[in-house]
């Protein structure tokens, strides 16, 4: 913390200098130029990447994908997917497109799709073994099929062990603090840089309220899993 000091040099300036103190205070930081520079930065770090955020729709379940590369792949939880025999995705922009599926892992819960001409601009993943806890994270995707929603929180743990119920255990989860919804699922989960940090999946469930969802408690998949797993699925693997 950088300190602004008001020097005193002897008792006898003692009454000058506190009657001076004002103007010492005009330094103090602007604390609504503060506020107004990361409300911009929200705006600017949203509006980058939402354009790499497509909705996914199959006849059994709605999701959220992220543009992975410039061919149009897109990266998405595997029970997104599951059993699908149709895939349409729709862009940011609202136009539907076709699509069809690359391959899953169903260890990880991540699957590929593929879109059929359209090649929005791919998101950029971030190095997730340099997040802390206590980054701002910015959850985007399709809540509810609410296309393009945004929720904000932080990175609230690392290196989580989190079973999905489904035979299906996530490790080395993020834990976050921004609301993961039904329809999150695939989504981004994003940094103030603007890069992807991981794959919104699941949200904790409270046993003690009948098994609803815990506010504020949601869980993604890192994003150095997702581009480890997303290269070996469209490798053939």
């Amino acid at each position: 913390m950088h300190r602004i000091a008001c020097s005193i040099a002897t008792p006898a300036t003692l009454l000058a200098a506190v009657a001076a103190l004002a103007g010492c205070g005009s330094a103090a930081p602007n604390n609504g130029g503060v506020a107004q520079t990361l409300q911009g930065k929200y705006v600017s770090v949203v509006n980058g990447v939402s354009p790499s955020v497509v909705l996914i729709q199959t006849p059994q379940a709605l999701g959220s994908g992220v543009v992975f590369d410039t061919h149009g792949d897109v990266v998405t939880n595997a029970h997104v997917v599951a059993g699908a025999t149709r895939l349409s995705v729709t862009l940011n922009g609202g136009k539907q497109v076709a699509a069809t599926l690359v391959g899953t892992d169903a260890s990880t819960d991540l699957a590929v799709v593929r879109m059929a001409g359209a090649t929005p601009p791919p998101a950029t993943f971030a190095d997730s073994s340099k997040i802390s806890v206590g980054d701002i994270a910015l959850a985007i995707g399709n809540p509810l099929g609410l296309h393009a929603s945004v929720t904000e929180g932080i990175v609230s743990s690392l290196d989580r062990s989190v079973s999905e119920g489904n035979g299906v255990t996530l490790t080395s989860a993020i834990q976050t603090s921004a609301a993961i919804n039904p329809g999150n699922s695939g989504g981004a989960l994003v940094d103030l840089s603007g890069q992807v940090i991981g794959v919104p999946t699941l949200a904790a469930l409270d046993p003690q309220l009948g098994n609803s969802q815990a506010s504020g408690i949601g869980f993604a998949i890192s994003s150095n899993q997702v581009k480890t797993v997303a290269a070996r699925i469209l490798a053939g693997g």
